[in-house]
């Protein structure tokens, strides 16, 4: 049987047709493929957004407010002398981009200015570092990008 060139154009075009019909079916069922939204309450965080604007604000007036620093034990988070830390009341929040499972928040209670993150809770690659707390009633974030 001899193929012409219109019977082979239309063979290739069900060919792709197919390849890509198996590629979206693979990417929609197959679990390694997750694509979860960025955050659960996306909407109610955006309507916070000029209060995080503000607490930014804040925290960037005070120089070395808060200093993150990778150990080999795991992530040192250290405070500004300027902060008494009886009255430092708030979180930190992990965020892996990749895999919200290893997502991960801590309440802030320092010792001499620190917190410890142990290396249990952290995993090779990048995370989102977030710090949310409030100092005498005024309210601070701090947002650090980190591969560790």
């Amino acid at each position: 049987m001899k193929i012409n060139w219109g019977t082979g154009i239309v063979i290739s075009i069900i060919a792709f047709i197919g390849f890509i019909m198996f590629m979206v079916t693979t990417m929609i069922t197959d679990h390694k493929y997750n694509h979860d939204l960025v955050t659960d309450r996306y909407y109610q965080k955006e309507l916070k957004y000029q209060d995080n604007i503000n607490a930014e604000r804040n925290i960037k007036e005070i120089k070395n407010a808060v200093v993150v620093e990778s150990t080999q034990k795991g992530l040192e988070i250290i405070f500004s002398k300027e902060f008494q830390t009886e009255l430092i009341k708030g979180k930190l929040f992990l965020y892996r981009p990749s895999d919200k499972t290893l997502d991960s928040e801590f309440p802030l209670v320092l010792k001499d200015h620190k917190l410890h993150i142990s290396e249990n809770y952290l995993v090779e690659g990048r995370w989102n570092i977030t710090i949310d707390f409030t100092y005498k009633n005024i309210p601070y974030l701090y947002h650090k990008e980190l591969i560790y």
